[in-house]
């Protein structure tokens, strides 16, 4: 959050690039860092490898984060 703040300060922000979400615990960091900042999330990164960075759609993950699929179904 200490980054993002600096970073922010020098440079005004427009959107932040959030790496390794697959290896934080459901990405709950995520709001805290924009609601701080007002910067949005543009991507992220859910895996090690190019392609695995995505679009973010926050929808999508408060989907995920609840259990519920693209489909707008429960998941287990």
């Amino acid at each position: 959050m200490q980054q993002i703040k600096a970073f922010n300060d020098a440079l005004t922000l427009t959107a932040l690039v959030v790496t390794k979400l697959d290896g934080t615990a459901k990405g709950g960091i995520l709001a805290a860092m924009s609601m701080s900042t007002r910067v949005p999330v543009a991507f992220i990164g859910v895996g090690e490898k190019l392609g695995d960075l995505r679009p973010f759609s926050p929808r999508e993950f408060a989907n995920a984060l609840v259990g519920i699929d693209t489909d707008g179904n429960q998941t287990a």
